[in-house]
């Protein structure tokens, strides 16, 4: 494979035409043929992120083994090339270069973490190679390589923060991780205050090794705000949740990040969680019949996982973009790679028994981006969970405000509500 192929307008405009190959198969293995897709799932299984990155994992071996029972992707198989990063950044590396190099898989899931995204994202850029990111993230991500399907921070705070501050009240105090999420997360806050008429009276950035708060507790009693924004992530920062209970701060927390991947609602013993509204676009108790009833989405997933603790919002988004791939590779009649991200361009939808989130799940083709089923999830006293609010909420951060459209320019930038927003500074 060389260093750099053409771009996908460039390969397109040429006329050329790459049969698409699959190469190796399970974990260490190799071989494969024609008649095989090889799948790269990096997902972590181990280390701080394993938490949240094994569910990952298991719910794209979900979608692949129905798709394989199915009939493959166009009578095709999939194989696995599946070894577990241990939320390492350098090895996310070195494996994403093997992926990529050796066993020249097909398309690559990667990563929990924006930190991991950035970190091997030149790899992919460098090697035009197809890569699914499924976790919330920051946003802003307009990367033509990039397919960043889950919901962004303009999505997942834009439903929980002004819901908030209709039921509470117009201060805010932000906690948020030490690194790239967190920090452009908590300029995400400022931005959507500004919005709502809402005001940041404090703001604390938690580096991903600490795991004492009390400090950090004490500052936001002083500040007594309305309510607190919190982006932690991590097995570390869970324990804010219960210092803060032993503390007995009250305040309500809205989240996008707890609850929906770490279920800290199931982890943590009543009332750690209490009065906790998460942002998010799924957890194993949104209440659609899709998700819940029976055969549906969380029956599947803990008949082929029964020891498995929970199912977790970026499981949800792996599994329907496995669903999305087959369907872009279908429509492509190929598997190479160029043409694939062409077709996943075009505007497809997915509907049941992909969008357990929702009605269906629609993939922007100039962004890479979905316009998400966003919930407002609230756990109780005895970490009961309720929805409180839903809507769908599109992605307008790279439409409406950056402009950015993949299907006419190729990109491979990183937009910040800095670039755009004063109130961000």
């Amino acid at each position: 494979m060389s260093d750099r192929r053409l771009g996908r307008r460039e390969f397109l405009a040429s006329g050329a035409a790459v049969a698409g190959t699959a190469i190796a198969g399970c974990t260490g293995g190799s071989g494969g043929s024609d008649d095989t897709i090889t799948i790269g799932v990096l997902e972590d299984r181990s280390g701080n992120f394993a938490l949240v990155g094994d569910p990952k994992h298991k719910a794209t071996l979900l979608a692949i083994e129905e798709i394989n029972e199915a009939g493959g992707i166009d009578g095709r198989e999939i194989e696995v090339f599946d070894p577990d990063p241990q939320s390492d950044n350098q090895r996310y590396q070195e494996l994403t270069r093997r992926a990529i190099n050796e066993e020249e898989v097909d398309v690559l899931w990667a990563g929990y973490s924006s930190a991991t995204r950035e970190a091997i994202r030149p790899i992919i850029d460098r090697e035009d190679q197809l890569y699914f990111y499924t976790t919330q993230y920051e946003g802003g991500v307009c990367d033509q390589n990039v397919f960043a399907v889950g919901p962004t921070a303009r999505q997942q705070l834009g439903s929980v923060l002004p819901y908030l501050v209709e039921e509470y009240g117009t201060d805010i105090y932000t906690i948020a991780a030490d690194y790239n999420f967190g920090q452009l997360s908590a300029d995400w806050v400022k931005v959507l205050a500004n919005e709502n008429g809402a005001n940041v009276v404090g703001e604390e950035f938690i580096p991903l090794s600490n795991s004492q708060f009390g400090s950090t507790i004490n500052r936001i009693q002083e500040a007594d705000p309305d309510f607190v924004m919190s982006m932690l992530v991590g097995a570390n920062h869970t324990s804010f949740y219960e210092q803060k209970a032993s503390a007995g701060l009250e305040v309500p927390i809205g989240t996008s990040t707890a609850m929906a991947q770490g279920y800290e609602h199931r982890r943590l013993d009543p009332p750690a969680m209490e009065n906790i509204y998460a942002g998010v676009n799924y957890m194993e108790e949104v209440p659609t019949t899709r998700n819940t009833e029976d055969g549906g989405f969380v029956d599947r997933y803990f008949e082929m996982w029964p020891d498995a603790p929970y199912l977790n919002e970026e499981a949800e988004t792996n599994y329907f973009s496995v669903y999305m791939y087959k369907e872009a590779v279908e429509q492509a009649g190929t598997t190479d790679q160029e043409e694939v991200k062409t077709a996943l361009e075009s505007g497809i939808s997915y509907p049941a028994p992909e969008a357990p989130e929702g009605e269906e799940i629609s993939l922007d083709p100039e962004t890479h981006h979905v316009d998400h089923h966003m919930w407002v999830l609230r756990a109780d006293g005895e970490h009961n969970v309720e929805a409180v609010d839903d809507r769908v909420i599109p992605e307008t951060f790279l439409t409406e405000t950056v402009g950015c459209d993949l299907t006419a320019e190729d990109e491979e930038t990183q937009y910040t509500p800095q670039d755009f927003f004063e109130e961000a500074g």
